[in-house]
């Protein structure tokens, strides 16, 4: 069977959105904040579930790569940058590398970043 070796992730919300319109199960925590280790201070009820299973992570088997858009406002325009950084506390404990890299200015709105040549450039070499 494949295993995964490497994991690339575009503007996640992993902690959560904060759109009004979202189910409270996955709207993004009020004031949320990260530790060192990207663990949130608050989480809703989906980030729970997924911090239950990190232990099923494949230990020291994958390489990730967490790509994150700034526009200036600490967000992509539609995810804040804290949520798509607290993938960190989900796998890197048990990732065989983890990497952020975060992209600024032209083209790093939510849904530009996918056309975006910086972030071409970095999937190409990552992968």
């Amino acid at each position: 069977m494949p295993q995964l070796q490497k994991q690339v992730d575009i503007a996640g919300h992993f902690a959560g959105l904060n759109f009004k319109q979202v189910p409270a199960a996955i709207q993004q925590p009020v004031g949320m904040k990260l530790n060192k280790d990207g663990k949130p201070n608050e989480m809703n009820a989906t980030y729970r579930q997924m911090t239950e299973v990190r232990q099923t992570y494949p230990k020291g088997q994958v390489a990730v790569l967490n790509i994150i858009g700034d526009v200036g406002n600490h967000s992509d325009g539609t995810v804040d940058n804290v949520s798509s950084l607290s993938l960190k506390y989900l796998v890197a404990a048990r990732a065989k590398s983890y990497r952020i890299l975060k992209i600024t200015g032209k083209d790093t709105q939510h849904s530009k970043l996918h056309n975006n040549t910086q972030v071409d450039k970095a999937l190409i070499n990552f992968l």
